[in-house]
């Protein structure tokens, strides 16, 4: 009897133990997140917090604009977590489940907001590119410029349509940089989800712009002939995959871009090279919309830094 209920005492002692771990586990700040910031408009931010070998954490994060860099310093006890971002701000959160709260403060350790996150699932190993059907194809520039709308008014607005050719003109500046201050354009249609997306694009000398993906996923378009390869080239995915080969064109050629997005995985074939062979997309772009990456969103031109052309643009939705 007594055997019997050491026994029983043994067994409760690790249920209790593996429901802790279990509930640990399940907050753990350790994962991939997505998250809205505290701003209007534009606040996308993700963030990936991961355990090295020897138990310390680290964060990758996406702060609204440019490229993921890794934060300053990353401390995570049970589901709390407190993040310093290379921009100085930080970030205090706790994990309940899928979702998380934070507040964010800036470098005077003044509230900037609230930061609601939720995690991302994690990517189907099984899952390729090559997998995809694809049904009749979308003209995005059939109706020219009825099609596609603005999504900062307040900058100047250069697009023209002409000849088949979806062209931002802003100009330059009388020391010879872009003016910049021009206006994003996206797609009036948002039911984009799995896709292939083909067009050609033209840019001129020292020029950049970019095409983005459901509105969240950038694909660079910029002059960066003759450079090595790295996440800010030509057609890459920004800041997050490197092309495999320099496949670009000088400035002022037209080029042609072929891109796969399914099921958060990404191929693309600039001037008829695979530079990015059906990899796995783990985060949104600076200049997202917004981050919800299960949902569909629209194709959207970046417009405010410098001039692009833009022609042939046709989506093919994927099909089950």
């Amino acid at each position: 009897m007594k055997k019997t209920i050491l026994a029983l005492l043994v067994s409760a002692a690790a249920i209790s133990g593996y429901a802790k771990d279990c509930c640990a586990a399940k907050n753990s700040p350790v994962g991939n997140w997505g998250m809205k910031l505290p701003y209007s408009s534009m606040n996308a931010g993700h963030m990936i917090i991961s355990s090295g070998a020897d138990g310390k954490h680290s964060a990758l994060v996406l702060w609204r604009w440019a490229s993921p860099s890794k934060a300053q310093s990353c401390k995570v006890t049970g589901s709390l977590f407190r993040v310093k971002l290379s921009n100085g701000l930080v970030l205090k959160g706790k994990v309940s489940g899928d979702k998380f709260s934070a507040k964010a403060y800036n470098k005077k350790g003044v509230l900037e907001g609230e930061v609601p996150g939720w995690r991302n699932p994690p990517a189907d190993g099984s899952v390729s590119v090559k997998d995809a059907k694809f049904g009749e194809p979308v003209d995005l520039l059939a109706d020219g410029l009825d099609g596609w709308e603005t999504m900062n008014p307040s900058g100047k607005f250069g697009w023209s349509f002409k000849d088949g050719v979806l062209s931002n003109s802003l100009g330059l500046k009388p020391d010879g940089t872009w003016a910049g201050g021009g206006a994003n354009l996206r797609t009036k249609r948002g039911d984009f989800k799995d896709f292939r997306l083909e067009y050609d694009v033209r840019v001129p000398k020292n020029s950049n712009s970019g095409v983005y993906l459901r509105g969240r996923y950038e694909i660079q378009v910029v002059d960066s002939y003759g450079k090595k390869p790295d996440c800010h080239a030509m057609a890459a995915l920004y800041g997050r995959i490197t092309p495999s080969v320099a496949a670009e064109k000088p400035a002022g050629e037209w080029q042609h871009v072929s891109v796969i997005f399914y099921k958060h995985r990404l191929t693309v074939v600039l001037n008829g090279k695979t530079i990015i062979d059906d990899k796995p997309v783990e985060g949104v772009t600076g200049g997202a919309m917004d981050a919800d990456e299960n949902a569909s969103g629209p194709i959207y031109l970046q417009g405010d830094h410098s001039d692009a052309d833009f022609k042939n643009i046709k989506l093919y939705p994927a099909v089950d």
